[in-house]
């Protein structure tokens, strides 16, 4: 897909921003995806015991793929979206050790 039919955007999770490249077809499901993922987060802050945010976000991340073991296909954009934001837990990890 050429770059310039990506669009950015920023989104927040767990209070860290993060810009991506997206198609403008699908920034309402990552808009939308994300805020029930930073809901989520907040809900497993509130119910479980978690030593710092980096678990909330595992058991997010959990959750997510679980929910979508129905056959639905995720968008190209949050599939990129998720591998990346592993990536990027895995280099905080690997700092903090």
């Amino acid at each position: 897909m050429p770059e310039e039919s990506l669009i950015p955007i920023n989104i927040v999770v767990a209070d860290r921003s993060y810009r991506l490249r997206v198609k403008p077809e699908d920034e309402g499901a990552v808009r939308r995806v994300m805020k029930e993922v930073n809901s989520k987060i907040v809900e497993f802050k509130t119910s479980f015991a978690g030593k710092d945010m980096q678990d909330y976000i595992s058991m997010c991340l959990i959750w997510y793929a679980t929910q979508n073991t129905t056959g639905n296909e995720t968008p190209e954009a949050l599939s990129g979206l998720l591998q990346r934001m592993g990536e990027q837990m895995d280099e905080v990890l690997k700092e903090t050790e």
